[in-house]
């Protein structure tokens, strides 16, 4: 083993010796940094070796005293050349950018980012109705079983809180209704808000909320975690499609739970709206069943279940996008998760902007 680093002093010629690497160097630096005298030259040809440590050491001894350095040579000069090229001050240059430009260069990246979405959600659904066309062209690759039990996570097990929802808001909107319509001497008419506004849009409207946050979630989570554990590689190496055998059965019941729940949660409000009627307004139950039946047209049920299908699908495919977007690690699961909640709820309200429109023009109103 090589000696210790070590140095001496003649005249104003230091002399290092030993071994100058990071295991050898001991307490030689804080010796250097109180040695004292005019030093010259710096004298290594007595080093046994030097590694980047040794070097900086005497890099930084030879920058403070402005002694030169002799007696290196290959690559322990090249190394020592490597470690003075690299003793550069850091230069912090002052923020430049604007509040206003970084602000604008934020909202360019947002929208970036919803146009890569949005491309990637057309994909997506397209790629959805490419296997939905291959199921129909060959029916044996239909997965009855998964199906039917996406039915039951989506429908049926979604029943209980949908319905308690549905019930208490029709007795919020039968309940500031009448507040408001008191005013006027107009509470009979907290009937036609109630089942007008339920039956073409809240009802719908709330169960896609509702399905988006509880399903929508589910659906990007469960194949986010298939995507990590590689069982969809594996699917897709075995010769089945992940699109047919994941995606498939979760946008089918979607699609056709969805009008079953919107009609479900509309009775229901408007069931809660007559309760409210019933105790508060001393309206009873058949004549404002009665009342229901004559100031709600049918057209109105036609829109809320021509919608739902609609919202089903938006939420299906938002939520299996992003889940089969889950790549990395595990915080991309529930990223993508909240990713696929806000844009199903975001596009559902776009999208039922755009039926009011439509419906209104055709004179559906």
């Amino acid at each position: 083993m090589s000696a210790a680093a070590d140095y001496s002093v003649e005249g104003d010629v230091l002399r290092f010796s030993g071994d100058l690497s990071l295991a050898r160097l001991g307490g030689l630096p804080d010796r250097l940094s109180a040695h004292e005298g005019k030093v010259a030259t710096i004298d290594l040809s007595g080093v046994d070796r030097i590694d980047t440590i040794g070097a900086w050491v005497v890099h930084r001894f030879a920058s403070t005293n402005g002694a030169a350095i002799e007696g290196l040579s290959g690559d322990a000069r090249h190394l020592l050349e490597q470690v003075e090229a690299a003793d550069q001050p850091v230069q912090m240059r002052p923020q430049t950018t604007s509040s206003f430009r970084r602000v604008l260069g934020e909202i360019g990246d947002a929208t970036a980012h919803a146009g890569r979405t949005s491309k990637g959600l057309i994909g997506f659904m397209g790629a959805t109705m490419i296997a939905f066309w291959n199921v129909v062209r060959h029916p044996g690759r239909f997965r009855f079983n998964a199906t039917v039990q996406r039915f039951e996570v989506v429908g049926v097990n979604a029943l209980g809180i949908i319905g308690l929802m549905s019930f208490l808001i029709g007795i919020v909107i039968a309940q500031q209704g009448a507040v408001q319509l008191r005013q006027f001497g107009a509470e009979g008419f907290t009937i036609n808000l109630v089942g007008r506004i339920t039956l073409r849009e809240l009802g719908v409207l709330m169960t896609a909320i509702m399905v988006a946050g509880r399903s929508g979630s589910a659906f990007a989570a469960q194949l986010g975690t298939m995507k990590l554990t590689e069982e969809i590689d594996a699917m897709r190496t075995i010769g089945v499609s992940p699109m047919e055998s994941l995606v498939l059965p979760r946008t089918i019941a979607a699609i056709v739970m969805m009008p079953l729940l919107g009609f479900y949660a509309s009775v229901i409000s408007i069931i809660g709206g007559g309760v409210l009627c019933w105790v508060s307004l001393d309206i009873p139950p058949v004549t404002y069943i009665a009342r229901i039946r004559e100031v709600v047209p049918i057209t109105d049920l036609f829109v809320g279940l021509i919608k739902a299908p609609v919202f089903g699908a938006i939420i299906a495919i938002a939520g299996c996008y992003q889940g089969m977007q889950v790549e990395g690690d595990a915080e991309q699961v529930g990223l993508r998760t909240t990713s696929a909640v806000v844009q199903a709820i975001f596009m559902v309200i776009v999208i039922d902007a755009f039926f009011a429109v439509f419906f209104e023009q055709i004179g559906w109103i």
